[in-house]
């Protein structure tokens, strides 16, 4: 993560911070992690730095149901998944990667990461493939699909059973994709919140897991007994 984002990232929360008591809000009367939830953008009004309309449609769509909100625990779009995502791309995590080659695409996986693309990359080609598959099957985009033919694209993403290569990418694997889309999505799910995702730490509190504590080593031996302290961030944030 480099400097220069961590400041844009900080100046964006203390200004968000700054910008509540003109909205009517007193910060005197909020808790850290609520003053710090309220801050955090709104994800119907998030602009992407990284991404096109069209592509964000496809990134909200697949987070939704990659991690639902239904019922078992809070959903991607309701902790900023996508903010999450979207940020790691604009930044240098997006970008910063070793390109030199040389690349073989059908080396075993055991070879280890042989694609010639960045991270920007992998997302690009990616959903417009995806989408171009789905064009070719559906008759529509994957944002546009029900519920259950959502799932089954992501599927067929996961197996490899979509043809990237039928719609001109002959490098990039739809399992590949897939395996990048949905390590981000749990990564912004659990990441600090100063990341972008895990709104309001909602996940974390939803599976017990005390955040960035100085110290919880008496409740590591306890097991099966509920972790009675809330979370807290790396800034501090409680919740």
């Amino acid at each position: 993560m480099s400097l220069a984002l961590n400041t844009t990232r900080r100046k964006f929360l203390m200004s968000s911070l700054l910008a509540l008591p003109v909205a009517g809000i007193s910060l005197k009367l909020l808790s850290a992690s609520e003053a710090a939830e309220l801050a955090a953008p709104d994800l119907d009004a998030y602009t992407p730095d990284f991404f096109s309309a069209g592509e964000w449609k496809f990134v909200m769509a697949a987070c939704d149901r990659l991690i639902p909100a239904d019922g078992r625990g809070p959903g991607a779009l309701e902790t900023n998944v996508p903010v999450f995502i979207d940020q790691q791309m604009h930044g240098d995590f997006g970008s910063e990667i070793y390109l030199e080659g040389p690349f073989d695409v059908h080396a075993i996986p055991e070879m280890g990461y042989q694609l010639p693309y960045t991270p920007q990359q992998i997302y690009r080609i990616g959903i417009k493939a995806t989408d171009a598959w789905c064009q070719a099957h559906y008759g529509k985009a994957f944002c546009d699909l029900q519920a259950a033919d959502k799932d089954a694209v992501l599927g067929a993403l996961q197996k490899d059973t979509a043809d990237f290569a039928a719609h001109g990418e002959d490098a990039l694997k739809p399992a590949q994709f897939f395996a990048a889309l949905f390590g981000d999505t749990k990564n912004g799910y659990l990441s600090d919140p100063m990341y972008g995702g895990n709104k309001g730490m909602k996940a974390w509190i939803a599976i017990g897991f005390p955040g960035a504590r100085a110290s919880f080593t008496e409740w590591v031996t306890q097991h099966n007994v509920p972790y009675p302290l809330g979370p807290v961030s790396l800034k501090g944030e409680r919740a």
